[in-house]
């Protein structure tokens, strides 16, 4: 079984802190196996990884939060930028395109970008996993939810610390079943169901501070904007 980290952000994410090494270096201080940054609406951070990930031992999956119409959708194995703002099922088609898988993250929860607050039960099972475990929860009941959807529709399950700073990578692992340790095989094998996911939360303080900076790099990005 390898452990896969498979919901970070860089400092190319609006809302993120650290470069890639500072990531890669607490993955492998971790024992991760593999690890996905996943930038919001950005893959450049996450295409640099799969660079520079050999030199930690890791495997690094390609990837990206898209900010679709509905709500947030993990991009995995994708090595072009899926563009924001279009359906939900079309950002699924865009992703399978580049032979990528579609995982959504916290579907629950609204505040979060969750996509249920805009989809059908229906069209989320059109996904290829659901992210059960986000460790950035409150009470833990958006995830119980997810969990409960996932199984009540036979959908593979995945995990994410949603890490916003180098720190909390792998306060959330996604134990994969994989026939080799590679890319291509990590992603078949969460298609196929052949995970287990464990985690825990992440400090209150740090997602408050996670949240706080995040809405103050985009007031500042905004007023830049004005400026232009």
């Amino acid at each position: 079984m390898l452990s896969v980290e498979l919901h970070v952000h860089s400092e190319q994410s609006y809302d993120g802190r650290d470069p890639v090494d500072l990531i890669l270096a607490q993955a492998a201080a971790v024992g991760l196996d593999a690890i996905a940054i996943t930038d919001h609406d950005e893959i450049d951070a996450s295409l640099e990884a799969l660079e520079r990930a050999p030199e930690y031992g890791l495997v690094a999956i390609p990837g990206i939060e898209i900010s679709s119409k509905a709500g947030h959708v993990l991009g995995l194995g994708v090595e072009r930028a899926v563009p924001p703002g279009l359906p939900f099922e079309e950002t699924l088609e865009r992703i399978r395109e580049q032979g990528g898988i579609a995982v959504v993250p916290h579907p629950f929860q609204e505040s979060r970008h969750g996509v249920m607050a805009r989809i059908s039960r229906d069209q989320l099972t059109q996904a290829d996993a659901i992210e059960v475990y986000n460790s950035r929860l409150l009470t833990g009941r958006a995830n119980r939810q997810a969990e409960r959807f996932a199984r009540t529709h036979g959908l593979p399950m995945t995990a994410g610390s949603d890490a916003h700073i180098s720190e909390m990578v792998g306060q959330a692992v996604t134990r994969v079943d994989a026939d080799e340790r590679a890319s291509e095989a990590i992603l078949e094998a969460i298609a196929d169901g052949r995970t287990s996911v464990e985690g825990k939360r992440t400090p209150w303080h740090i997602s408050f501070r996670q949240a706080a900076g995040g809405a103050k790099r985009r007031a500042k990005n905004r007023f830049s904007e004005l400026l232009e």
